[in-house]
């Protein structure tokens, strides 16, 4: 997924807030609320841990494609864009994993 990929989704996601609670599976997430959307991203979540325990690739990517996308749900209900994620992911780069983690505790 390009970052135009992900831009193109976010505006579709941000499009669909205003839309009727009928017209779209996004609307209808929106329309339940944030609850309905972090249960779509738990489920999610297991559905890509059980496709990595069968050892599927096609099943891991699909099911990691359906985690990011519910994800970007969120973010868009949330008034977040995907490029903040990008950001918070091009700052970490070159540090060293442990390093980051020991700052998060620190902080």
């Amino acid at each position: 997924m390009t970052q135009d990929t992900l831009s193109n989704v976010a505006a579709v996601l941000e499009s669909r807030k205003s839309a009727d609670a009928d017209s779209s599976y996004v609307a209808k997430l929106y329309h339940k609320g944030t609850d309905a959307i972090l249960k779509k991203i738990g489920e999610e979540a297991t559905e890509v841990v059980m496709a990595a325990k069968d050892g599927e690739p096609d099943k891991i990517v699909y099911e990691v494609a359906d985690l990011w996308f519910h994800t970007m749900v969120l973010l868009a209900q949330q008034n977040l864009h995907p490029d903040a994620v990008l950001d918070e992911l091009q700052r970490r780069f070159g540090t060293s994993g442990l390093v980051e983690k020991a700052s998060r505790t620190q902080n």
